[in-house]
């Protein structure tokens, strides 16, 4: 009975194995990205070329974003491009609000602040398990760079089930303060980390404060969650605040429709807006579970 239990064990953990993690490029003549695969499976594609698809607005160009990104069992749970939001993009960092000189600029909406890549650097830890991508992209306006951007992204390996990404994104003015704020509309707020969910079914949105019914605006809290069928399969993804970040529990943009964004700096009668001084860098960071259920 021992030995039969443990060849069942065995067999299990034989099935959740994955190949290391190692990132492939594109072969020539397609738009630039990084993909990281676990063996021959897909993990996430990093675009780090502007992106347009045929019929999309010309002012709608972007770079420097997560799309797709998949489960271990191969959901593929991010959307890009979609028709009712074109600025949407995977899994992104933007702010609608970014004010140099008492002039403000639309990273959300990509209008007047543009993000372009520098150059990629990758990291292996633990044996080859861990696979990091730093991104370093800049901010411009006009031609002229107002902030040096560094994108981290940590990929650990998957137990089978779930698989944890820890993100980073620093920013450093140039030479002239730099103001973020988020959505001006009233009620709401929106700018930072940000995820627009692909086409899918039977969608539960969670926080640590059980599952949210409503849509949500300007409410703190330390984690959310999509729950969702995509293609017949049922998956999650999920994003946890670090303590360490500047303000605390970020309030959220939770849509059912498939968005959730943590709002940084928010708004409260205290703070919406955050100054970024040249040579003060700003770290924000988070960590996300991708998991099939």
């Amino acid at each position: 009975m021992g030995k039969s239990i443990g060849s069942c064990i065995l067999l299990a953990l034989a099935l959740h194995a994955e190949g290391p993690l190692v990132w492939h490029g594109p072969t020539a003549g397609l738009a630039g990205y990084q993909e990281l695969y676990a063996g021959d499976k897909p993990v996430l594609r990093y675009n780090y070329g502007v992106e347009l698809p045929p019929g999309v607005p010309e002012d709608r160009a972007r770079c420097c974003y997560i799309y797709p990104l998949w489960t271990p069992g191969g959901a593929s749970v991010l959307d890009d491009f979609p028709k009712d939001h074109y600025h949407h993009r995977g899994l992104f960092w933007a702010w609608p609000d970014v004010r140099v000189a008492g002039t403000s600029y639309d990273g959300w909406m990509l209008k007047g602040l543009k993000t372009a890549n520098k150059r990629l650097l990758f990291e292996y830890q633990d044996a080859g398990r861990v696979a990091i991508l730093h991104a370093e992209n800049e901010w411009v306006i006009g031609g002229k760079t107002i902030v040096n951007v560094r994108e981290r992204y940590e990929v650990h390996p998957s137990n089978g089930q779930s698989r944890i990404l820890n993100v980073a994104l620093t920013l450093t003015a140039t030479d002239a303060p730099v103001v973020l704020r988020g959505s001006h509309e009233d009620g709401k707020s929106y700018g930072g980390l940000s995820v627009r969910f692909a086409p899918r079914t039977q969608t539960v949105i969670r926080t640590e404060k059980g599952i949210s019914e409503t849509d949500e605006d300007l409410n703190a809290h330390d984690w959310a969650e999509l729950e969702a069928i995509y293609d017949g399969r049922k998956a999650a993804l999920r994003i946890d605040n670090s303590a360490a970040n500047d303000g605390g529990s970020p309030q959220w943009c939770l849509r059912h429709y498939g968005f959730l964004g943590a709002a940084f700096p928010g708004k409260t009668k205290d703070r919406d807006a955050f100054t970024l001084e040249p040579g003060k860098p700003l770290t924000l960071r988070y960590s996300i579970v991708v998991s099939d259920r």
